[in-house]
């Protein structure tokens, strides 16, 4: 029996230098956000899906969707965001448990679902134990504002459109405090596969 890990954290709170950590010791990680990609590519049926709902003006000249122009579309729309919602996240799900499956056929230890929104888009069901990335409020504007070349007001808006860390926390089965240095990040994962047992 797999067992099957939830890592998600915030926005700049450093989950995937944590999903790279898991990725060197040799356990499998699904990443929600490379599936969804995979899901829309062309000949994909959600890429159908999208084209036949919002038209072939949402996409470039090679055929792949333009994010930015489903994005503008989506942006202010509920039911077209919702719609989007619905032809997208049941791919995602099917893919990410299609590699989980292939993972626990192989008995591998331990699989980990790499997603974001583990918490908003209640897929708590998925997995069986839950590590949340941590970083404080002041450490995680500084990090969004440096890697994404944010001013205060547009990092504290993207931070302020998710579920607060703090509130992630107190659902986790474990925490990584990231705020330090990624060798004390190292050691804090390394003690929760021992506790685990993986």
């Amino acid at each position: 029996m797999s067992l099957i890990i939830g890592l998600t954290g915030g926005i700049a709170s450093g989950k995937s230098t944590v999903s790279s950590m898991f990725t060197e010791l040799g356990i499998t990680v699904i990443d929600a956000d490379i599936e969804a990609r995979l899901a829309v590519e062309p000949g994909e049926q959600a890429y159908n899906d999208i084209v036949s709902h919002f038209g072939k003006g949402i996409l470039d000249e090679d055929g792949t969707i333009n994010r930015p122009a489903l994005g503008a579309i989506i942006f202010n729309n509920e039911e077209k965001r919702l719609l989007l919602n619905s032809i997208v996240h049941p791919a995602v799900r099917e893919r990410m448990a299609e590699k989980r499956q292939a993972a626990e056929a192989a008995n591998e230890k331990a699989v980990v679902m790499d997603i974001p929104l583990l918490f908003e888009s209640r897929l708590t069901s998925l997995v069986e134990k839950i590590i949340v990335v941590f970083v404080d409020e002041k450490t995680q504007l500084q990090r969004l504002m440096a890697r994404n070349d944010f001013s205060e007001d547009e990092a504290l808006s993207r931070i302020k459109s998710q579920m607060p860390l703090k509130d992630k926390v107190d659902l986790a089965d474990e925490i990584i405090d990231n705020s330090g240095s990624i060798e004390q990040s190292r050691r804090q994962l390394m003690e929760i596969l021992r506790k685990w047992g993986i």
